[in-house]
Parts: C-alpha cells; sequence; structure tokens
C-alpha cells in the first residue's frame, strides 16, 4: 500500500497551491462581496491546463488522472470556493459527458474547447421540482423533421451564463420506453439556440462569485445529431457523470475545511488573551487537532475513490462515502473554525464568514446527504 503521490501528481499540486494562494486568494473577498464572476482566473486556469486536467491531449485536456485534478480541486477551493466549483462544474459537469459519450465529432467541436478552457459548458439535470428526485424530468423534446423541439425549465446551473458559456447539456424526456417509463436521453443545446432564455444570476448566501442560473426551453430546436450518447440512455449517463462528480465535490470540501483551518491557526497564534496566544490554551488546541485530523480522514478517503476511478475499478461506494463525509466535515470544521474567532468570526472582515457561508451547499450538491446515504444503504444491501 503506498500513499506517495506520483512526481506529476505532486507538481500539479504545488502548481495549483501556488496560484490559488498567489492569485485567487487576494481576490476572493472582493469577488464575494460584488458577486464578480472571475473571468481573469477562469482564462490563467486555461492556460495551466486546469479546465481540462484529466482528459486527454488529443482532446486539449492535460492528460493528468483523476487524483491530479481532486487535488487541484481542493488547492483552488483553499482558497475560495467559487473559483473552485465553476473549474470543479466545468471539468466534471460540463466537459465529461462530451469525453465519456460523444462522437469524435462532438469532441472536436465542443471539449477540444472546452478542455482548452476557451468556454464553459453547463450540465443541465436539476428542475423546480426535480431535485433529489433526478429521474422526475419534465422538461421534453419532441423530435420533429430531423430536430429535437424542446419545453421546460432547468434550476441551479453552474456556469450557463456567462460571456464565456458556450451551452449547456440537458436532460429530456424523449419518448416512453416499452415498460410504459419516461425515455430520458441528453442533449446538446448551444448557447445562441432561439427559445433558450437564461434567467439572471441567483441571489445566493455563498459560491457567491460563481455563476448559477435556471434554464428555460420554448420549442428551442436543436438538430437531431445534438442528441449526446444513445437515445434513452440519458438516465443512465447522468448517473454516471455524477459519480465522478461526487469526487470533485468532496475535493472542493475538503479544500474548503482546509483553508478555514489555515485561517484558524493564524487567528488563533495571533490572537492573545491572558497573557499568552489563545492556541496554548486546550479548548482551542484540541479543536485546531480534531479539525486537522477530520481533514486528514476526508482526504484519504476522497483520494481512494480518484484513485479506484484511474485503475477501473467501481468508485461508486467510495466516491459516495467520500462526498458524505467531505460535506459534513466541511461543515463541522468551518464552523468550529469560526467560533475559534469568536466575535470576528461574525464579522465579514475574516476571511472564515465568507467560508461559512459557502460550506453549506457542500451538503446539498450533487446530491444531499440524505441521497448519499440513500445510494450507501443500497450499495450495503438495506
Amino acid at each position: 500500500m503506498n500513499f506517495d503521490l506520483t512526481d506529476e501528481q505532486r507538481a500539479i499540486q504545488s502548481l495549483a497551491r501556488e496560484f490559488a494562494q498567489n492569485e485567487v486568494k487576494p481576490r476572493a473577498e472582493q469577488m464575494d462581496r460584488d458577486e464578480a464572476f472571475p473571468y481573469e482566473l477562469v482564462a490563467k486556469m486555461g492556460e495551466l491546463g486546469f479546465m481540462g486536467l484529466p482528459f486527454p491531449e488529443e482532446y486539449g485536456g492535460a492528460g493528468g488522472d483523476t487524483v491530479s485534478y481532486a487535488l487541484a480541486v481542493m488547492e483552488i477551493a483553499r482558497a475560495d470556493a467559487s473559483t473552485a466549483i465553476t473549474m470543479a462544474a466545468h471539468v466534471s459537469l460540463g466537459a465529461t459527458p462530451f469525453y465519456l459519450f460523444g462522437t469524435q465529432e462532438q469532441k472536436e467541436r465542443y471539449l477540444v474547447p472546452l478542455a482548452q478552457g476557451k468556454m464553459l459548458w453547463g450540465f443541465g439535470l436539476t428542475e423546480p421540482n426535480a431535485g433529489s428526485d433526478a429521474g422526475n424530468v419534465s422538461t421534453k423534446a419532441t423530435l420533429k423533421d430531423g430536430n429535437w423541439v424542446i419545453n421546460g425549465t432547468k434550476a441551479f446551473i453552474t456556469n450557463s451564463g456567462t460571456s464565456i458559456s458556450g451551452g449547456t447539456t440537458i436532460t429530456a424526456v424523449t419518448g416512453t420506453r416499452p415498460d410504459g417509463k419516461p425515455e430520458i436521453s441528453n442533449l446538446i443545446v448551444p448557447q445562441d439556440t432561439p427559445g433558450f432564455v437564461r434567467s439572471k444570476k441567483y441571489k445566493k448566501m455563498g459560491w457567491r462569485a460563481s455563476d448559477t442560473r435556471e434554464l428555460s426551453f420554448a420549442d428551442a430546436t436543436v438538430p437531431e445529431e445534438n442528441l449526446l450518447g444513445p437515445r434513452g440512455e440519458g438516465y443512465h449517463q447522468f448517473l454516471t457523470i455524477l459519480d465522478g462528480g461526487r469526487i470533485s465535490v468532496a475535493a472542493l470540501s475538503i479544500g474548503l475545511a482546509t483553508g478555514a483551518y489555515d485561517e484558524a491557526i493564524k487567528y488563533a497564534k495571533e490572537r492573545h488573551a491572558f497573557g499568552r496566544p489563545i492556541s496554548k490554551f486546550q479548548a482551542i488546541s484540541f479543536k485546531l487537532v480534531d479539525m486537522l485530523t477530520e481533514i486528514e480522514h476526508a482526504r484519504l478517503m476522497m483520494l481512494r475513490a480518484a484513485w479506484e476511478k484511474d485503475q477501473g475499478r467501481d468508485y461508486v461506494q467510495s466516491a459516495s462515502f467520500a462526498k458524505l463525509f467531505a460535506g459534513e466535515l466541511s461543515h463541522r470544521v468551518v464552523n468550529e473554525a469560526l467560533q475559534v474567532h469568536g466575535g470576528y468570526g461574525f464579522m465579514d472582515e475574516y476571511p472564515i464568514s465568507r467560508m461559512y457561508r459557502d460550506q453549506k451547499i457542500n451538503e446539498i450538491g450533487e446530491g444531499t446527504n440524505e441521497v448519499q446515504r440513500l445510494v450507501l444503504a443500497r450499495l450495503m444491501g438495506l
């Protein structure tokens, strides 16, 4: 059993950490306050290869593995969760469907510029009445004269409305299966499609610098060849996509928790009470020990899932374990880190305030805590 990273993995982690600490972290507070999308940082992540990190070089990617990708997400989230989710959603949800299910032509047309970071892409699964019940798709697409005519609404879609967004891949009911259940397929909807409307950005508690919108389709029409993968395979496709995405959200959660720990230990060493740093008091030092213990535990769980994916093994259970534990870990660690700050943690002048707002979505996105437990219970035969 070898826990060492390869030289390439360490190099990518180091590059991501340097970028995050030198370029992302100094801008995080202002971006959050202004709800400003990080266009410059996205461009730089494209130049560094992060936006296509796990894809082959022939498709514009960096040829890295899942472990390297997870390490990069973790380091960027350590500085700013909004920038990290922009990258993670782009890679795991936006670009990955093209890599896994796209034709050669679709990969060349869409995946290459996505992997190069030249444009962003959304993944439209969630609907106003279909969150955890992801298979309850109301959006419909009818094949008419060689075109798909789409009608419906998608909610909470990341990277769907920026000036560099190229479009969104959506799930839609395209017919009825022989067993009478809805036939669900994935369709590619470019940004300039008539009838495709993107609402204004949501006003969010956290991830305020990321782009999240509601999308609506009113007779939005795309060519028949915009079907992604075989017709009727959309449900199985998005389950596969979400399995991999849980690794990146786990990495994001761990990175955010690590950033909160960084702030807590820094504050504890600088803040004095009763004539000495508060880090010297057992009540505080034990909190810091517990934080780091849980972070290390979550990190190992996440890296195991990423490694299993790279080895071609069944990683579904490991990914759900990691996502569930890391999401709840981020809540506990950030909450304790704010407690270490005392009253100052309640003030926006300290980064921990932003981190506290950012962490909650980690227990909701990519499958809520409850859904993860449901998935795991089924895998355990319960």
